[in-house]
């Protein structure tokens, strides 16, 4: 029986250990914290997941809040304009439903679920020694999280990361007390885009207290939406969140009118990050290897929401080439390989968030004004969140854009 350690216990730690599992795979999960302390902890993430990303999931027996998480078939945009005014808002049908489940429920579901089975689940941080000495009893170790400086093991790939430095500062709130959206009767995602400054992100989500909303802020560095650095406590983080809500995005507020409350005490998320891509493979001291998974080589910033999508699809993509690898050694080239089956998936996402980082382009604002009026372009932007690839043919190129918008118009 093949012996594998899996350091980290998000959703593509515990998502392969789990699949692998399921095979007969002998599989250690090594994390820093128990379900317990993650379902106590603070929020981990937004995590909405679209169809693609939630099918890897059902294909291994594991997406257990269909009936309970609020569908979303929907993705909007709004894009507020002088005196906050909203000059664009629409909203596009997703071809297969969504959901965000908060992964302080799922990560520590699944845990007791992989050692209900028999999985061998350590707590304990592991640092690059710890990693190193552990190595030599097992045929392959994956690294999937970046806590501890496990990151770090792993060289950055300066060829595909633009980026040293955080392109927004990010604020999260779960609530309760949100009322529902008076434009349309069903669940949908709203980014709401405030040029210059950021973006506000609102979506349905699932937490332990029943169906809830998250508020998400991404503030350019510097700008009037970084305003989380100094905040004290979750009541006054929740009270900015509100306060640049009334100020940026007056549609929102409104829907706070009869007052909202955060979901529990540690509701609440604020930081920043470097999107960066680095080499998958890392060389121990003892000369042994490890391989990097998903936002430990490739973390892109949350603006496009891919986190937890690419996160479920590296780990489908992983649990694929070890299973046809068979009985043959976990080497360097298996390595690369593997990473590079998955990077043809990250690719394309990792272009897109870069870009939509940057002032958008004349033709981006073009077609994001267009859906406003041509349903098909805003029902395409809804279900580029769930296969990123189909960008490539119409958003990029300005040429490819004005050619997809006239075949709308003239269809």
């Amino acid at each position: 029986m093949r012996t594998i350690l899996i350091i980290g216990a998000g959703q593509s730690g515990l998502q392969l250990a789990l699949g692998l599992q399921a095979r007969r795979y002998d599989v250690t999960v090594m994390t820093d914290r128990g379900p317990y302390d993650v379902r106590a902890g603070n929020v981990l993430s937004t995590q909405v997941m679209f169809a693609n990303a939630v099918a890897t999931e059902r294909s291994l027996g594991l997406d257990l809040w269909t009936d309970q998480a609020p569908r979303i078939d929907g993705l909007g945009i709004s894009v507020a304009g002088p005196d906050a005014a909203r000059v664009i808002n629409w909203v596009g049908n997703l071809d297969g439903p969504a959901q965000s489940v908060d992964q302080r429920l799922k990560m520590a579901h699944w845990l007791e679920t992989f050692a209900a089975r028999g999985g061998q689940v350590i707590v304990r941080t592991a640092d690059a020694a710890e990693i190193d000495r552990m190595s030599a009893r097992y045929d392959l170790v994956l690294v999937a999280t970046g806590r501890g400086g496990t990151a770090s093991l792993f060289e950055r790939d300066s060829a595909r990361s633009p980026y040293d430095s955080p392109q927004r500062a990010l604020a999260v709130a779960y609530v309760h007390g949100l009322a529902p959206r008076p434009e349309y009767d069903f669940q949908a995602v709203r980014a709401n885009l405030i040029p210059g400054a950021g973006e506000l992100f609102v979506m349905p989500c699932l937490t332990a207290s029943g169906p809830c909303d998250i508020l998400f802020w991404e503030g350019v560095p510097g700008g009037p939406l970084d305003v989380f650095g100094d905040v004290r406590d979750p009541a006054e983080h929740l009270e900015r969140t509100l306060e640049l809500m009334r100020a940026f995005t007056p549609w929102e507020h409104e829907r706070a009118a009869n007052g909202v409350e955060l979901t529990d005490k540690r509701a609440v998320l604020s930081g920043r990050m470097i999107p960066v891509v680095r080499h998958p493979v890392a060389e121990l001291p003892s000369g042994r290897l490890v391989l990097g998974v998903a936002d430990v080589v490739v973390a892109n910033d949350p603006i496009t929401g891919q986190g937890s999508n690419s996160a479920a699809k590296c780990a489908a993509v992983y649990l694929a080439a070890i299973l046809e690898h068979g009985d043959k050694p976990f080497d360097r080239a298996f390595m690369e390989a593997a990473f590079d089956r998955y990077w043809q998936v990250a690719e394309p996402v990792t272009t897109w968030t870069n870009a939509m980082l940057a002032p958008p382009p004349e033709h981006v604002l073009q077609l994001i004004g267009a859906a406003g009026s041509a349903q098909p372009v805003a029902d395409r932007f809804a279900n580029a969140f769930d296969d990123p690839a189909d960008l490539d043919e119409w958003f990029f190129d300005p040429d490819a854009a004005q050619a997809y918008l006239t075949s709308v118009t003239q269809g």
